[in-house]
């Protein structure tokens, strides 16, 4: 038996008291079944983790073209409000509410109608979104194949759940889309520096067999000067290291490994550490340190500039130090967004892990203006990249707000 403590959140809204009441999910949710074909008025849509029910891609409507008419197929009926699940890919988090209108899709998704006298759309989507429902829904799993496994309408819809009175599921839902919605204003505004970002690295860099960029600062009208790397550089190569020589603390270290897991353009400071070895290679401030194997092409074509002197040097870097008309954060910038980016892709050798050597960066093709401009485009970028960093911990702070909420204001 469950005592009534047990069904009282943590945290409430002033006015609200008592034990909330356990329910059957399915006299909250009931399963949508018509099905109709597409149409203007019910689009065909799809079904994702990461957007819930959302127009199909522009590559969907190509192939459709090629595959013929579908017009007089049917696909189940969806519209506002409902919640959508997919049965096999609730334990990625497939559960969310149809914000989008009236749709349909395929029959693979589960749709639910909303039993407005027991509780609210908002409601009930917060409930069941929780990582705490769906552990419990998942005791429900069905399959041999662990990729196969699904959780059943039937299953899901028998599931007890304890239920606040309306009015507080209201002021509930409420708040929580007001978290939502912040969130959601986040992630816009994330997104708009991105793409801002990429327009950018694609405009005030030299296109392919061009000398100058399509957009620069006022004032800087030169041809941008080209030259073979090796030209205008020195190049050598980190110290190798195993992990026994990793410590908590001590001397701080690059591996070849932070390219890949924490990219920076410019690196001020790491949080990894290791004993000094016979041999080992620090850091003077202004090398450019690029990954010398990989597992694709694309990784290791990239490169950062160290800001500081005394960082260790691991294996795997091939370092770069470029002669005092070159910059070296412009240079990490090019090297990683600009015309070098590819053609450092294409040097890459190897088949399941591929290799970038000295000599490969030596042989690759440069542009670079007079070092004022540079600095101007690094400083801008770097600007770019901190505003960047910082609306990226406000919304994984808003996330973890949200997170830590949904585990106190619901049973």
């Amino acid at each position: 038996m469950t005592d009534d403590t047990s069904r009282v959140p943590k945290l409430r809204f002033p006015g609200f008291a008592g034990a909330w009441e356990q329910r059957k999910l399915q006299e909250v949710l009931r399963e949508r079944n018509n099905q109709q074909p597409q149409s203007m008025e019910y689009p065909l849509v799809s079904f994702t983790v990461e957007n819930g029910v959302t127009p199909k891609t522009d590559r969907y409507e190509r192939e459709q073209l090629v595959v013929g008419d579908k017009s007089s197929k049917k696909y189940k009926v969806t519209v506002l409000n409902d919640i959508v699940y997919n049965p096999a890919n609730l334990k990625f988090g497939a559960i969310s509410r149809n914000k989008y209108g009236n749709a349909v899709f395929s029959p693979i998704y589960i749709t639910f109608l909303v039993n407005n006298d027991v509780t609210t759309p908002e409601f009930i989507e917060m409930f069941v979104t929780r990582n705490d429902f769906i552990k419990r829904a998942l005791k429900y799993q069905q399959g041999t194949v662990y990729e196969r496994q699904s959780v059943s309408p039937t299953d899901l819809l028998a599931m007890n759940v304890y239920l606040p009175g309306k009015s507080e599921q209201e002021k509930i839902g409420s708040f929580f889309q007001q978290i939502d919605d912040t969130i959601a204003l986040h992630q816009r505004k994330l997104s708009h520096l991105r793409q801002l970002k990429k327009g950018l690295l694609q405009k005030m860099f030299p296109k392919s067999g061009e000398d100058r960029p399509e957009v620069r600062f006022p004032g800087f009208v030169d041809a941008w000067e080209q030259r073979k790397l090796g030209e205008v550089a020195e190049f050598s190569k980190g110290q190798g290291y195993t992990k026994s020589d990793l410590r908590e603390s001590g001397t701080p270290i690059i591996l070849y490994g932070r390219l890949y897991t924490k990219y920076q353009p410019i690196i001020r400071d790491v949080d990894t550490y290791a004993d000094e070895i016979p041999g080992a290679v620090f850091s003077k401030g202004g090398e450019v340190i690029l990954p010398s194997s990989g597992e694709t092409a694309e990784d290791i074509a990239i490169a950062s500039s160290v800001d500081k002197s005394g960082f260790l040097l691991g294996g795997g870097l091939n370092i770069v130090l470029p002669h005092k008309e070159i910059e070296s954060a412009f240079l990490a910038i090019e090297i990683s967004f600009g015309t070098p980016h590819a053609e450092l892709a294409k040097r890459a050798q190897g088949k399941s892990v591929v290799h970038l050597y000295n000599e490969d960066l030596k042989a690759v093709e440069i542009s670079y203006p007079k070092i004022e401009e540079q600095k101007r485009i690094s400083k801008m970028f770097d600007n770019l990249d901190n505003l960047i960093t910082l609306h990226q911990r406000k919304l994984s702070h808003l996330q973890q707000q949200k997170k830590a909420l949904l585990q106190q204001m619901f049973v």
